[in-house]
């Protein structure tokens, strides 16, 4: 690793540990050169992922769109934003963990509505309302009838 003060390219390992929950190892390094420390993170390459849209186009994923679209839809509700962030780092986790790099937009919607019904029931309907574009009240009512189904086959 090139020291960013001198610019020699050897240093040594003085420290590693887990970092970001175990996603990240931090090391804190030691030029061999100058004698200054500084710390470095090494991640997992992640593959790209990429998410196949309605109309046919692609786009990488990106999470804050994942995440913006969380935090609309539990607006106003009393969920701390550390729990919805919690929320989109596992949705990223399931969809990579399939080791495809192309997900339809519907499935990662789907995906979405599956996890946030258990999340938050008024966050589920309003991510629900605009995915499935619902066009009238009626919508609306049959989407809560499912979930009220689905909420008494678990109890």
């Amino acid at each position: 690793m090139r020291c960013p003060y001198c610019g020699k390219a050897d240093s040594r390992v003085v420290d590693s540990r887990a970092a970001d929950e175990g996603a990240t190892i931090r090391r804190r390094r030691e030029c061999t050169g100058c004698g200054r420390r500084f710390t470095t993170y090494e991640v997992v390459e992640k593959v790209p992922l990429m998410v196949i849209k309605n109309d046919g186009r692609r786009e990488p994923f990106k999470q804050e769109k994942l995440l913006n679209g969380l935090i609309r839809s539990c607006e106003k509700r009393d969920i701390p934003m550390e729990r919805i962030v919690r929320l989109a780092n596992e949705i990223e986790r399931e969809v990579r963990n399939t080791m495809e790099r192309e997900i339809p937009s519907k499935k990662l919607g789907q995906l979405v509505m599956d996890y946030l019904r258990d999340f938050d029931e008024v966050a589920y309907i309003r991510f629900a309302s605009v995915y499935r574009k619902f066009a009238d009240i009626g919508n609306f009512i049959t989407e809560l009838d499912e979930l009220r189904e689905s909420k008494k086959k678990k109890d």
